[in-house]
């Protein structure tokens, strides 16, 4: 019983590693179902050929997982749509079915107690999978009531810009952020200058990307967007956590449009330095690409949903319900996993960066949460410019600097004095 159950799990895997099944989320799902159909029909012929107690009706979720599998291989994203509404009654129907023919078929209690973590596994999915689709269905995407899509090149990116004033500052949430994350500090910051915020490619208001998104590529389409948004220099960055790996590619890249930088809490860069140009080979997007899908399937059983319903928050009314949302989204959870597993080249293409010169640079850091090393790493930072100060939010968490609404007004104050250091031409002061 284990044995076929291992041999599904692991032809599910390996089907998935296959290169001739597409980097979609249906033909990776399809890939799965064929490959536990697989455990199935091992189970089905073993326990015939090998036992005393055949479990002949194992060859029913074999034909039923493997025809679901084959379906979304042949037609992909439109058979998707059909079966996440006809998947989970039928799934729960069978679950019923399985039990019954367990009990009567199954006399050791070891393998019925497997097949029942199966079974309870199968229940709560196709439950979590139909309230996600009916959630889906009946959802409206809040981001979408503000800002403009631009187009940067295959696919669309929303952008979103209040207040007025030069230099622009630029938002840059974290890894898994969206314009949302910045709910506290984008109205005070607009207070003084313009001030743009964006959803990177799969979240928020955004579309998908096709290809790879490292740092370079981010910061490439940032570039992009401003421009095709007819959005003037020189800007103001401001990035947190990964966001500050993102807006030291784009110092890098792009330097006479950077007008200055705003390090919240930023992830350390780290050597070699690789190129802040966007590669054309996409031959690591075949691997990162399929483990992000998979892990993004979380979202299509409800789990991402049930996250965010349970996770309370501390941002502004709007801000938390567009968080909300794009948490549930299985396009977010794929580039929330692509973004880390893509970590150590964002880290390498930030290192690109040396010398800002004596353009403003606050760099910001929480002062809760921290070991030594980190702390060594954002002094460190500071020498990027020589208008640069480091300054300790004490009482801060590294979220809190964006969502607690005290700690946000020195990161927004930070900003501020940035862009006023460069109107003035004058140092920054501690």
């Amino acid at each position: 019983m284990a044995a076929s159950l291992a041999t599904g799990v692991l032809a599910a895997l390996l089907l998935v590693a296959a290169p001739f099944i597409p980097v979609t989320e249906s033909a990776i799902t399809g890939a799965l179902l064929c490959g536990f159909a697989f455990g199935w029909a091992v189970l089905f012929l073993l326990s015939r050929r090998l036992t005393d107690q055949p479990q002949l009706w194992a060859a029913i979720p074999a034909l039923f997982m493997g025809l679901g599998g084959l379906l979304l291989l042949a037609f992909g994203s439109p058979m998707r749509e059909v079966l996440s509404w006809a998947w989970p009654p039928m799934v729960l129907a069978l679950v019923v079915w399985m039990v019954i023919r367990v009990r009567r078929d199954m006399r050791g209690r070891g393998g019925r107690v497997l097949l029942y973590i199966v079974f309870t596994i199968l229940a709560l999915s196709a439950v979590g999978g139909g309230w996600q689709t009916l959630r889906e269905a009946t959802d409206t995407n809040p981001y979408l009531t503000s800002g403009r899509l631009i187009d940067v090149g295959g696919h669309q990116l929303r952008l979103d810009c209040v207040g007025s004033g030069s230099p622009t500052v630029v938002l840059e949430p974290g890894a898994g952020g969206t314009s949302a994350s910045m709910g506290w500090i984008a109205p005070a910051v607009a207070d003084q200058t313009r001030v743009c915020v964006y959803d990177r490619a799969g979240r928020g208001g955004s579309q998908t990307a096709d290809g790879p998104q490292d740092g370079a590529r981010i910061a490439t389409d940032l570039h992009t967007l401003l421009h095709r948004a007819g959005v003037p220099g020189p800007y103001v960055l401001a990035g947190h956590s990964f966001g500050g790996l993102y807006v030291r590619i784009f110092a890098a890249r792009y330097p006479d449009e950077v007008a200055g930088l705003v390090l919240i809490d930023s992830t350390a860069s780290k050597e070699p330095a690789k190129s802040v140009i966007p590669s054309t080979d996409e031959s690591s997007y075949d691997v990162v690409g399929r483990a992000s899908v998979l892990v993004s399937l979380s979202a299509r059983v409800g789990l991402a949903r049930l996250y965010g319903d349970l996770a309370g928050g501390t941002l502004p009314a709007r801000s938390e319900e567009e968080l909300q949302f794009d948490t549930a989204q299985a396009s977010t959870v794929r580039s929330t996993a692509e973004e880390y597993l893509r970590a150590g080249d964002s880290s390498q293409e930030a290192a690109s960066l040396r010398d800002l010169d004596d353009r403003p640079m606050v760099v910001l850091t929480a002062g809760v949460g921290h070991d030594e090393a980190w702390m060594v790493a954002q002094d460190k930072t500071t020498t990027l410019s020589t208008n640069s100060v480091h300054r300790v939010v004490d009482g801060a968490t590294h979220e809190g600097l964006l969502s607690e609404k005290k700690y946000a007004a020195d990161t927004s104050q930070a900003i501020v004095d940035v862009v006023t250091s460069f109107r003035d031409d004058r140092p920054l002061s501690k």
